[in-house]
């Protein structure tokens, strides 16, 4: 069976606290797009049982994934599950395609919909709130793709509410500069502070008006460390872009235009994704 995890952008952030258990609560409007990865498990051959102690295969393909194969959080759903279930020895395909350290969740992604795919493969009969638990433990943003629709989202960013939030007329264009933004080097660099408006009232203004309104609090800090990534925020904004921002802690940078835009020649040596807004 195969399933292709989508990204998503943040249409703002706001970090508005410290909590005792040192992260942070924060309030932001998650958005998904059709940047995917595709991934896909199939029963294991017969041959392929002796040499393995584990019950699955893993199979990487497209963009390098980094670190120890048991650290990848699509690993890490199909262990959460097997400690209540028995899943067979499986092999495991995953083609990267969403880039890493960009701010736009392509790991907790694959995680989300590989509990999914473990779910409906196996009839394994967990309900859509046994899965949002499973999800929690992964990471903060994995819920959200299992509901995968455009939600504001606040505390650590897994307390999840429903939006009315259509941007289907847009088209989005992406830009990931040849940087990786560490998640925890990010919000070392942020001070918390309460926002002057509130994003679920910003998104109901036009979209015009969302450039004055809608901050990302890590672009302050994030901008003055790796000033390449403000000027392509610029280079979107003067390309016409109605709104522009960085997504999550970066260093992907996106703006939704009215036409799709003509880009070409101008990111070089960046990884570009343009495409509809659903």
């Amino acid at each position: 069976m195969i399933c292709f995890p989508n990204a998503k952008i943040n249409l703002g952030l706001q970090i508005v606290s410290r909590r005792p258990d040192g992260y942070h609560n924060l309030v932001t409007i998650f958005y998904p797009i059709g940047l995917k990865d595709a991934l896909e498990i199939l029963p294991a051959t017969k041959s392929s049982e002796s040499v393995t102690q584990t019950n699955y295969r893993f199979f990487p393909h497209g963009d390098i994934i980094k670190g120890n194969i048991v650290d990848n959080l699509v690993i890490k759903a199909l262990q959460l599950i097997s400690q209540e279930k028995t899943i067979p020895l499986i092999d495991i395909h995953l083609l990267k395609k969403i880039p890493s350290g960009a701010g736009l969740g392509g790991g907790s992604s694959d995680a989300a919909f590989m509990l999914k795919l473990l779910n409906e493969s196996f009839e394994l009969k967990y309900s859509t709130n046994d899965l949002m638990k499973l999800a929690s433990k992964i990471g903060a943003d994995c819920p959200f793709f299992l509901h995968n629709k455009p939600m504001l989202a606040k505390g650590i960013g897994n307390d999840l509410e429903a939006i009315d939030l259509d941007l289907s007329e847009y088209f989005l264009l992406l830009i990931k500069p040849d940087i990786s933004v560490a998640t925890k080097d990010a919000y070392a660099m942020i001070k918390p502070q309460q926002p002057e408006f509130s994003l679920k009232e910003i998104v109901k203004r036009p979209i015009t008006e969302w450039n004055y309104l809608m901050k990302n609090d890590f672009e302050t800090p994030i901008f003055k460390k790796y000033p390449e990534i403000c000027k392509i925020k610029n280079q979107l904004l003067e390309m016409g872009a109605l709104y522009s921002s960085m997504s999550g802690s970066g260093s992907s940078v996106y703006g939704i235009f009215k036409n799709k835009p003509d880009y070409k020649g101008i990111f070089k040596d960046c990884f570009v994704w343009c495409g509809k807004l659903s």
